[in-house]
């Protein structure tokens, strides 16, 4: 899809560095920044995550506390690297859980994370690795003078981490110290910002917000810029094969106009939409893969079928969007009784216009299956759609085998998604109001979310 010039907003996440010293409080400081950006998009990494598994020999003086846990190699860099660079290109990142009580990582225990605007690393090497730097859009160092660091070490390690009070000031005379010295407060020389960690600093942590929200700012105003560029008119959405209208027969003018006659009941109008989303569903699978099979077939006359042909609808999944996309479900489940079905969660920021992904549950491997059927009840921007599409490809889900399942669909919203994906995705609506009709003020009704409210009730 990135050949198209559409770039989704989780594929530019803006990463913030935070170092310093052992018990500098960059952790406290990171933690604010998280919680005053104020977004659920906003992810913070730990390097204390990325420590590397201990040998049993290693573990030993670790729980004996003369093992260096400061030093640069005792952190998988290359790990942490991989992960941040994952996140920064789109995709998902696995991170591992480290035990400090068992000095080893967690088995089993990894945190998934996906679709982050906001990534803020901490630690006291995030600052140290140039290829985590490269990835970096703000580097803050945390400054605070070594005793500080040493009693607020302490009382961490006491508390928190099981250790006693002679092992504590034995590593940090031993390792943490001169590490510090050595390693981690030369990069404060790479840092854009440097914070003092003090009991108020709040001014220096209000400057870097105003910055940072500025930024992200900019960030949604250009996804929008780059959402409008799509809706271009160089190609006319009629001449195109992949795009697939309902055939206008006597029953679907029907069913069309009951749709639209305000004094429908619910019950009928919900009677209504499951017949025409039947109607829908049945031309989308109307090219789904058959394969002949060498066994009998018999009639209830007791007549053999020569020849049987089979349709292996276990190789075809569904992904709603919610809410709108659910109107299909008891269509679908009709249609395809046994068949997997993922739900995503895509809504316009209120202060942006941006879309954003809430809430992603997708079928397992979906990237194996033959055909994906993304649906939605109504398409008016295409914005949610092609969000959606990009979530797909994010999991490996080939374009050719996504098709788009929409009942009102507008020719701006059509139009957007044919130029992201290249013309590459099959789309099926049961009616596409042209952009003419809705310029002329004819079908202004078709700009606004109905469909979802008339048929769960919801007004």
């Amino acid at each position: 899809m990135n050949s198209s010039g559409y770039i989704p907003p989780w594929t530019t996440p803006y990463i913030i560095g935070v170092g310093g010293t052992s018990g500098s409080g960059k952790t406290s400081v990171a933690a604010k920044l998280v919680s005053r950006i104020n977004t659920p998009w906003t992810v913070l990494i730990s390097l204390d995550n990325f420590y590397k598994p201990l040998s049993d020999e290693e573990r030993q003086q670790a729980f004996q506390n003369n093992y260096d846990f400061d030093k640069p190699e005792s952190i998988d860099m290359d790990l942490a690297y991989e992960c941040v660079l994952s996140l920064k290109e789109g995709k998902q990142a696995k991170i591992p859980t480290y035990s400090f009580t068992d000095h080893d990582r967690i088995p089993n225990k990894l945190l998934t994370i996906y679709g982050a605007s906001v990534i803020v690393v901490e630690g006291i090497y995030a600052l140290y690795d140039q290829r985590l730097l490269d990835l970096m859009d703000l580097k803050i160092y945390v400054d605070a003078d070594l005793d500080i660091c040493l009693a607020r070490r302490m009382t961490r390690d006491i508390i928190y981490r099981g250790r006693n009070l002679q092992g504590c000031i034995s590593q940090w005379e031993q390792f943490v110290k001169p590490n510090a010295d050595r390693f981690v407060r030369p990069t404060m020389k790479v840092a854009d910002a440097i914070i003092p960690s003090i009991s108020d600093n709040s001014i220096a942590t209000e400057m870097l917000l105003n910055h940072i929200q500025s930024r992200l700012q900019l960030k949604s105003q250009q996804h929008l810029k780059e959402l409008q560029k799509l809706g271009s008119y160089a190609v006319s959405i009629d001449s195109l094969k992949t795009i697939h209208k309902l055939r206008q027969t006597n029953q679907v003018k029907v069913l069309h106009t009951k749709l639209l006659d305000k004094t429908t009941s619910r019950d009928d109008w919900v009677f209504y939409f499951d017949r025409l989303a039947t109607i829908l569903l049945s031309l989308a699978l109307e090219d789904i893969p058959t394969e002949p099979r060498n066994t009998e077939v018999v009639t209830p006359t007791n007549r053999l079928v020569e020849n049987p042909i089979f349709a292996n609808f276990d190789r075809v999944t569904a992904v709603n969007i919610v809410r709108s996309g659910d109107c299909f479900m008891r269509s679908l489940r009709k249609t395809i009784p046994s068949i997997a079905v993922g739900k995503l969660l895509i809504q316009s920021d209120s202060r942006t216009g941006e879309p954003q992904l809430h809430c992603l549950f997708i079928p397992p491997k979906i990237e194996s299956y033959n055909q994906v059927l993304l649906m939605d009840a109504q398409i008016i921007s295409g914005a949610a759609i092609i969000m959606a599409i990009q979530v797909l490809t994010d999991h490996s889900v080939e374009l050719n085998k996504i098709k788009v399942v929409v009942y009102l669909a507008t020719e701006t919203g059509i139009r957007r998604i044919v130029n992201a994906t290249n013309n590459k995705v099959e789309i099926y609506a049961g009616e596409i109001i042209s952009d003419e009709m809705i310029r002329t003020n004819q079908c202004n009704w078709a700009r606004k979310r109905f469909v979802a409210a008339n048929y769960f009730g919801c007004k």
